[in-house]
C-alpha cells in the first residue's frame, strides 16, 4: 500500500472514530429528547426534527474538536478561524440529509416509533451524510499541507520558454 493510500485510510479510520463518538452522543440525546427512555424527559416528543438538530449541534461540537485534534491533526486548516466556519457550514448543510430522511419517515410514511426514527435518521441519513462530510472536510476544511504548498509555488515548467 502506497504512502498516500495509507494516509487516506488512517484519516478515514480516525474520522470514523471521532464521528462514532459524536454520533453516540447525538443518538443518545436525540432519543432522550424524543422518546425519553421511559422518563418525562421527552420534551421534544412532538418535534423530532428540532430534537435531531439540537442533538446534532451538540455532536457537531464534539466532532470539530475530535477532527481538529485527532482525525486531521497533521493538516493545517485552510481558513484563519481554524476551519470552524467551513466546518459548521458543511455540517449544517449535510445535516439536511438525515433530517430529510427523518421527515420522509415521519411525515410521508407515518412511522413514529424509535426504530423507524433511528433507522431513517441515524442509519440511512447518517451514512449518506458521513460520506459527504468526509469528502468536504478533506477538500475544504483540513487540506493537506503539500496541496497548500504546491498551490503557492510557481511551477518549474511555467518559467521555461519553448
Amino acid at each position: 500500500m502506497g504512502r498516500r493510500w495509507r494516509r487516506f485510510v488512517d484519516e478515514a479510520w480516525r474520522f470514523l472514530a471521532v464521528g462514532g463518538l459524536a454520533t453516540i452522543i447525538a443518538l443518545f440525546l436525540f432519543n432522550l429528547l424524543v422518546h425519553g427512555f421511559g422518563t418525562p424527559l421527552a420534551v421534544l416528543a412532538d418535534q423530532p426534527l428540532v430534537a435531531y438538530v439540537v442533538a446534532n449541534l451538540v455532536g457537531m461540537a464534539v466532532s470539530y474538536r475530535g477532527s481538529r485534534d485527532f482525525a486531521f491533526r497533521h493538516r493545517e486548516p485552510v481558513h484563519a478561524d481554524g476551519g470552524r466556519t467551513a466546518f459548521v457550514v458543511i455540517n449544517v448543510a449535510t445535516m439536511a440529509i438525515p433530517v430529510a430522511c427523518l421527515f420522509v419517515s415521519r411525515n410521508l410514511l407515518g412511522l413514529d416509533d424509535p426504530v423507524s426514527d433511528n433507522l431513517s435518521a441515524n442509519v440511512i441519513g447518517l451514512v449518506l451524510g458521513l460520506v459527504t462530510r468526509f469528502w468536504l472536510f478533506r477538500r475544504f476544511v483540513f487540506r493537506h499541507p503539500v496541496s497548500l504548498l504546491a498551490r503557492s509555488r510557481p511551477r518549474a515548467d511555467a518559467s521555461r520558454e519553448p
